[in-house]
């Protein structure tokens, strides 16, 4: 797995990364600093990109509508979230982007348990928490869009007022972006879990300036 991840990496670093912040690209010392935080939360990669090379597209939004039992039941999935003319626009104002890479276990994904939501609200907490580092270091249009489904509460309050608007963010797909077509542009791909017992990548995004 590791030795798959740094392949993906070394695919990926070999793009053109749109220079930001002080025209010389992120830091090597503040990529560092996100992996090690990132970890603590599940990560295994975090590196810039071109938003040029994310892709969105109409079909993610009725894979929500149609097919996602989450549809219409909280507020970081549709309709709550931005359509996919209106995601296109925000992503227009934004040069550069951080991927970033988590592994989980496929088991888990099929559990409606404890242990299930235990792992939701980690990656949503290290997404944030990640997204608040690049806030206070300068990056302030750094906006999270989450690679899980929101699990803060056992139960949202949607269409009520969200218990915990400071965090409250759309995921990747519930953003209509086409994680798959996104990884080929960035020169890799990711494979589909097909048995319970298989583990996958799962992938955020931080909108970066």
């Amino acid at each position: 797995m590791k030795k798959t991840i740094a392949k993906q990496i070394n695919a990926m670093q070999t793009t053109n990364v749109v220079p930001f912040k002080t025209n010389e690209g992120i830091s090597h010392d503040l990529l560092k600093r996100l992996l090690e935080k990132g970890i603590e939360y599940g990560l295994t990669a975090v590196f810039p990109f071109s938003v040029d090379r994310i892709m969105v597209a109409e079909w993610v939004h009725l894979k929500c509508r149609y097919g996602c039992n989450k549809y219409n039941t909280n507020w970081c999935c549709p309709p709550a979230t931005p359509n996919p003319e209106t995601v296109r626009k925000i992503i227009d104002e934004y040069t550069t982007a951080l991927l970033l890479v988590g592994t989980k276990n496929c088991s888990d994904f099929y559990r409606n348990n404890g242990r299930k939501r235990c792992l939701q609200v980690k990656c949503w907490k290290g997404t944030i928490g990640l997204e608040r580092m690049l806030f206070l270091k300068g990056y302030y249009k750094a906006f999270s869009l989450v690679g899980e489904c929101c699990a803060l509460c056992k139960e949202c309050a949607y269409p009520g007022d969200c218990r915990f608007p400071q965090e409250k963010r759309p995921s990747v797909e519930s953003f209509s972006i086409d994680v798959i077509g996104t990884l080929k542009n960035l020169g890799t791909t990711s494979k589909v879990a097909t048995n319970t017992g298989a583990t996958f990548n799962y992938y955020g995004i931080i909108l970066l300036e």
